[in-house]
């Protein structure tokens, strides 16, 4: 622990304050109902958004069935859709296609027309950083597409990370980007970016990096975290400029639950998001705060997701 706190002196973790409490109208999750039976099970209605006052409210401008490149209805496929980490923007498709990002108790922001090309709706993924000001567009079709960046305040295409890669974490303060690729020699590298595109660090991390992603991104644009969660639950610290594990903290984490999210949210502070499932389905989230010199685990949130969701997205951090 003396070793980590040196390393987050140094390399500049106290650069933000820690994540508030979620706000009360703030969205824990959105979901989307599905229908049919299980040879035609299908997503329908609208999104709902799940908050932190116990409401529900409908996102009825956003698509919810996605359609092919050619416009026609998917039927069984759900549109995309992202919640930021304090809950308070959500990214989505609106029902002419449009890519647009909403503001919790404010208005709607919609992106330029040409910021998705013609592909199929379901190819697409969205993510938002922890505070929303920042958008991935991230496009998985046969052909390989890079990465679009967009300024959620503005609509502006800011940069964009090369398709091959795997978007993985914005930073901490969003301004950067981690991706991983996997290298000729059967390596698995980790990329760092500015949020314009600009690449900050490129490394083989060691496998006990590599074997428990997903990763998180601190707000100095180096240090990632990782969780082990085999029979020694710890966190990992590494950093990308100096290829050199920081920090492993041993940590006790619930039984029953799988690693659903992993984010930086404050100075010294991790948020983890635990699933339970139940009949192969997730069932129960808890969202914890992780104390990365302590190891101590901190109950922020626990939620039951709706048994009649077809797919669920929920906030990062």
């Amino acid at each position: 622990m003396k070793i980590l706190l040196t390393a987050a002196l140094a390399l500049g973790l106290l650069a933000v304050p820690a994540q508030a409490s979620p706000a009360h109208d703030a969205v824990r999750y959105a979901s989307v109902k599905g229908c049919g039976d299980d040879d035609a099970y299908h997503p329908c209605g609208f999104w709902r958004l799940t908050t932190h006052d116990g409401r529900t409210r409908l996102l009825k401008d956003a698509a919810v069935v996605a359609r092919e490149a050619d416009g026609k209805s998917s039927v069984y496929q759900a549109a995309p859709l992202a919640v930021s980490g304090d809950g308070l923007k959500i990214a989505y498709l609106t029902r002419q296609g449009r890519l647009a990002v909403r503001t919790v108790g404010g208005g709607v922001r919609l992106l330029p027309g040409d910021a998705l090309p013609r592909i199929a709706q379901y190819s697409i993924t969205l993510h938002l950083s922890g505070d929303g000001s920042r958008l991935a567009a991230v496009f998985g079709d046969e052909k390989p597409r890079a990465t679009r960046l967009f300024d959620t305040a503005t609509g502006r295409r800011l940069g964009t990370v090369p398709g091959a890669e795997t978007f993985v974490d914005f930073s901490g303060d969003g301004d950067e980007v981690l991706t991983s690729y996997d290298g000729d020699e059967g390596t698995y590298d980790l990329r760092v970016y500015t949020d314009t595109g600009q690449r900050l660090a490129d490394v083989s991390p060691p496998q006990l990096v590599a074997a428990n992603s997903p990763e998180a991104l601190a707000a100095d644009g180096r240090t990632t975290a990782s969780l082990v969660t085999g029979d020694r639950p710890e966190l990992v610290l590494y950093d990308t400029r100096t290829d050199v594990v920081t920090s492993r903290v041993p940590v006790k984490l619930p039984a029953g639950h799988d690693l659903h999210a992993l984010d930086w949210t404050g100075v010294n502070e991790v948020t983890v998001h635990l699933v339970r499932a139940r009949d192969d389905r997730p069932s129960i989230m808890s969202v914890h705060r992780l104390d990365v010199l302590t190891g101590k685990l901190k109950l922020r949130d626990r939620y039951r997701l709706r048994t009649d969701s077809y797919t669920f997205a929920a906030c990062g951090g």
